[in-house]
């Protein structure tokens, strides 16, 4: 499965738009304090596209433990905006989807499933990664945020 990232924003205000590169980075400037996983997004967001984009030192960035604390912080008003993967965005209570990152800046992150060695069940494993696969679950993946990779017959 993969993941883009996306912005969210308070529930109920104005819409941003972030679907430019320099609508992007417009919406980061204009945000007081901006909520970010501590996680791989949120590393890259802080290591490369903020600076990437010149504006790491011009923004305020607060690194959460889990994407979920992000959107928390939106829903709470103490962060104006977060940057996270879609799929932690749109079923989070108190926050809207504002959109994708441009494709030009975007960061998408890949989930894959595997078979570990040593697993108790294994044949109950397959059977969850053959479901992953199947098309019963590309709507839900879908609506989760995510898009599928494959698919199998």
């Amino acid at each position: 499965m993969r993941v883009p990232l996306g912005v969210a924003v308070p529930a109920g205000t104005v819409k941003l738009d972030v679907i430019s590169v320099e609508a992007f980075k417009q919406a980061m400037l204009a945000a007081k304090t901006i909520a970010v996983p501590e996680s791989t997004s949120g590393i890259w967001l802080q290591s490369d596209l903020f600076p990437r984009l010149g504006i790491a030192e011009k923004i305020t960035v607060k690194a959460t433990p889990r994407g979920s604390d992000a959107t928390k912080m939106v829903a709470a008003r103490r962060a104006d905006l977060a940057v996270l993967p879609v799929s932690e965005i749109l079923h989070a209570t108190g926050v809207d989807f504002a959109g994708s990152l441009p494709p030009e800046i975007q960061f998408v992150q890949v989930f894959s499933a595997a078979v570990v060695s040593g697993a108790q069940e294994i044949a109950n494993a397959k059977r969850l990664i053959e479901f992953f696969s199947s098309a019963h679950a590309t709507e839900a993946i879908k609506k989760s945020g995510m898009e599928p990779l494959a698919t199998s017959a």
